[in-house]
């Protein structure tokens, strides 16, 4: 018996498909302002998952690295499925007076492990929402400046800047961001103050959400 000509439309049909949420997963240095940050970058993005790992009072970027490094490895070892593969591991941390923080980028690099890393510290990232600025500052008069584009900030009583207002502006951060980079790798000092590399992680984040936001062209 031959199917019906409904029955042959119905089965050339298919419907729209979505990616699944890819996952990013973060080891921060910080405990306050960085999880805040990016709690409020994964509602904004409800198509993407960010689990925070906060690594506050852990020390130097080369244990968030670590960290990083062998949470990624053993999730490589673990992979079932498309979705595990597409996982992301990022660390994050910040240049300050740390020590060992290059090599601490190079072992992320070569294990190919995300970086967000800012030099002096995570408040250049966030100023960059409101401003451009390259300018050479310690993480105190980068913490200050801060303050004055955002009052309701204030590191010394652990009260973080309103986050969600922040990211309605993450574009021209990256934006910004990346401009910095270019002026630091023209002066042959990729890692040098001002840069940060936080607006790679959140470009990730966000390109990763609109695919799974948008349903697939039907086949």
């Amino acid at each position: 018996m031959k199917p019906s000509r409904r029955n042959i439309r119905k089965l050339g049909r298919s419907k729209p498909s979505r990616e699944p949420r890819q996952r990013f997963i973060l080891f921060c240095e910080g405990k306050n302002t960085e999880v805040e940050y990016f709690n409020a970058i994964d509602r904004a993005c409800t198509s993407a998952s960010i689990s925070v790992e906060p690594r506050g009072g852990e020390g130097v970027p080369y244990t968030i690295a670590e960290k990083a490094v062998e949470y990624a490895k053993a999730l490589r070892w673990g992979q079932r499925n498309s979705y595990e593969e597409r996982d992301q591991v990022w660390a994050v941390f910040d240049r300050d007076d740390h020590p060992h923080f290059n090599e601490a980028v190079a072992y992320c690099e070569s294990n190919k492990v995300g970086v967000g890393r800012s030099n002096p510290c995570i408040e250049l990232w966030l100023i960059l929402h409101e401003r451009d600025f390259d300018r050479y500052e310690d993480r105190h008069d980068m913490q200050k400046k801060l303050a004055e584009l955002r009052p309701e900030y204030d590191p010394d009583r652990a009260k973080t800047p309103d986050c969600d207002d922040l990211v309605k502006r993450v574009d021209a951060a990256e934006r910004r961001s990346k401009t910095q980079l270019w002026r630091r790798a023209e002066e042959d000092n990729p890692h040098g103050n001002p840069s940060t590399t936080v607006g790679q992680l959140t470009r990730e984040i966000r390109e990763a959400n609109a695919r799974a936001a948008r349903p697939d062209n039907p086949r």
